[in-house]
């Protein structure tokens, strides 16, 4: 690999590492770059999830001033993230690639939806304590099974979710999304370094990259005011839905 694509997978690394804390969608960034560079598609979306890995640690840590009285629902939201990661990463090496490249863009379109109307959504919905643990539960394991299957926008997914159930600020969310998002990321990594071939010369350059990204977008994102951030995170959700729809098709 040249030194100009050796930097360019660490700058990309680390405008995911970034994104990734403020929002999700980070792999949309380095995923892209390593086809560019002539990396097969199921190789470089390996590379892609084990490389964000530290990013996704570092990213949760940064975080970690929000998390004050999530335990319990981290522990119930965990489980169900991690067990819908292995289902995830197992889909990768039996399912093709285009069987969730077709309903991607609908999901992150449907998530930033959700993140711009949850003040709305919360006013006028108040569903029964034990329906909406259960409903949230199924929903956070699905967005698990995608997260190890496609990890990109996995957090807009989660944002959106979160919004809709839990009546906490939009940092809190952020917060528990980040942790969330690290044990998909951790559990699919380990499935695939197990079962797979990781590409670790660009997996290495990411997690370099994102692992110095990670910190600098939690820092940020925690200075965003919460309609700033609310707005970033729609604009962000759209756009990515047009990528990908566009990756689709291509």
């Amino acid at each position: 690999m040249s030194m100009i694509a050796s930097l360019a997978v660490i700058g990309a690394g680390f405008a995911a590492g970034a994104v990734n804390t403020m929002v999700g969608s980070g792999s949309l960034i380095t995923y892209p770059v390593m086809v560019l560079l002539g990396v097969p598609p199921v190789t470089a979306n390996i590379a892609n999830t084990v490389g964000l890995v530290p990013g996704s640690i570092a990213g949760a840590w940064g975080y970690r001033d929000k998390l004050a009285g999530t335990k319990k629902l981290l522990l119930r939201l965990g489980a169900a993230s991690l067990s819908g990661a292995v289902v995830g990463a197992a889909l990768l090496t039996q399912l093709p690639k285009g069987a969730f490249a077709l309903v991607v863009p609908v999901l992150i379109l449907g998530a930033a939806v959700l993140v711009g109307l949850q003040p709305v959504i919360i006013k006028r919905t108040r569903p029964a304590a034990g329906t909406r643990w259960g409903q949230l539960t199924a929903w956070v394991f699905l967005s698990g099974v995608y997260g190890g299957y496609f990890s990109a926008a996995q957090g807009v997914i989660l944002l959106g979710l979160l919004g809709v159930f839990l009546a906490s600020g939009l940092q809190e969310q952020n917060a528990v999304k980040n942790v969330l998002q690290a044990l998909v990321n951790i559990v699919a990594a380990i499935f695939f370094i197990i079962v797979g071939t990781v590409a670790w010369q660009y997996a290495g350059l990411v997690a370099i990259g994102s692992l110095v990204g990670a910190p600098v977008g939690a820092a940020l994102a925690k200075r965003i005011p919460t309609a700033g951030f609310r707005i970033g995170i729609v604009i962000f959700g759209v756009l990515m839905a047009v990528v990908m729809a566009f990756m689709a098709r291509s």
